[in-house]
């Protein structure tokens, strides 16, 4: 489980995002990215059993730095406010579809998907939804999937109109228009810090394991 310190950790970097309190509280900071990881390599170990391309990751192969890179930046505050960690096969700087897991006092959340793909690899998926409609419907009204999943695939950033290829008519058009393929669940404060967090991350994680393979399956 999660230490309350960490999210303690957290709530107070929002509160004094400056690198003179960082400095200062370098070693909470340092303790509150172990439990991080130690978290992170439980559910490697744990979804592994179920995700045989999840299971030879470390903890640094997923996890995020906590410094910002603010050159391109209006916002110039120096820290993340919140701790991630992107679980797929070959690692975070890989750009498949994967498992995420979001830590941010009152934002917390999990679940993943194939976020803002460039366009080779979007037009890719778009192509297996495409040939393979039955099965990626079945994906999606799975009831597990469902259950885990109540407000399914996010439908946000989309085209206003179809994509270049596709008819208005296609029955998958809804989802071909997306530009991200994206879904999640959220987590309070308290059930992040729970003893059984760990075990519903896991189930989360299984509960999208079709989902995530269909999108790689087309990206090979």
């Amino acid at each position: 489980m999660l230490q309350v310190s960490t999210l303690k950790f957290l709530k107070d970097l929002k509160k004094n995002n400056n690198k003179p309190w960082f400095e200062k509280n370098k070693s909470v900071y340092l303790d509150a990215k172990e439990d991080m990881d130690h978290f992170v390599e439980q559910v490697i170990d744990g979804f592994g059993k179920t995700d045989p391309e999840i299971a030879t990751l470390h903890p640094k192969d997923c996890t995020y730095r906590i410094y910002r890179d603010v050159r391109f930046s209006k916002d110039k505050t120096p820290y993340k406010i919140h701790m991630g960690a992107y679980l797929n096969k070959g690692g975070k700087k890989v750009p498949t579809a994967g498992y995420y897991l979001h830590l941010e006092p009152g934002k917390n959340m999990a679940g993943g998907g194939l976020w803002m793909p460039q366009p080779p690899e979007l037009n890719k998926v778009r192509q297996e939804i495409d040939y393979n409609f039955s099965e990626w419907t079945k994906i999606l009204g799975d009831r597990n999937f469902k259950k885990v999943f109540p407000g399914g695939l996010e439908m946000e950033e989309m085209l206003s109109r179809p994509p270049k290829g596709y008819e208005d008519d296609n029955p998958a058009i809804e989802y071909l228009k997306l530009k991200s393929f994206i879904i999640t669940r959220d987590f309070s404060d308290a059930e992040v810090q729970s003893k059984t967090f760990l075990k519903e991350i896991i189930k989360t994680f299984t509960a999208m394991k079709g989902f995530v393979y269909f999108m790689n399956r087309s990206l090979e």
